[in-house]
């Protein structure tokens, strides 16, 4: 590759990444929690051998834009597939989900049910996402929308998303 050619790419490059910088505020959204770090056990008290409630949430670097957020957690290592514990959306862009807290409406988890579900893998260690995304509008769903509709409706909607991931193995 000529050199003219490798400066013209890094170039583009350093101004694709200036772009984005800009756009977004030069910040990346995150989501953390004061009770566990990424790739480590969540709490029993979060689960189903606990109180089975949600773990609070720390949000960091939400676009200036957004409108409303949304939260999925899910266990891909679930022997049925993804199974998901938790649906909320239209979360007002906030900077905590307070413990055992419902800071916006939830739609139909795999347990039937519109709450929270901890934790429960049948057997070894299970990874728990919690997937948030900063959106550019408010959604409007059916009372009975579950994953599928939540994730069809946000289509063309996502400004950032992040993700923390906590394990868990039933005692």
């Amino acid at each position: 590759m000529k050199k003219t050619t490798f400066f013209f790419f890094l170039a583009f490059f350093v101004m694709a990444i200036a772009v984005e910088a800009r756009e977004t505020g030069g910040v990346t959204m995150r989501i953390s929690s004061p009770e566990f770090e990424d790739n480590t056990f969540i709490p029993a008290k979060f689960t189903c051998q606990g109180r089975n409630i949600n773990p609070e949430l720390l949000i960091e670097g939400v676009p200036e834009a957004a409108k409303s957020l949304v939260l999925i957690v899910d266990d891909p290592d679930a022997p049925v597939g993804a199974w998901v514990h938790w649906l909320i959306y239209n979360i007002p862009v906030m900077p905590l989900i307070k413990e055992d807290s419902v800071p916006g409406e939830q739609a139909i988890n795999d347990f039937r049910r519109k709450d929270y579900g901890g934790p429960c893998p049948p057997s070894g260690t299970h990874r728990y996402f919690f997937k948030l995304y900063a959106l550019d509008t408010e959604l409007e769903l059916p009372q009975n929308a579950g994953k599928g509709e939540l994730e069809r409706a946000v289509e063309g909607h996502i400004l950032d998303k992040a993700e923390l991931v906590g394990l868990y193995k039933r005692k």
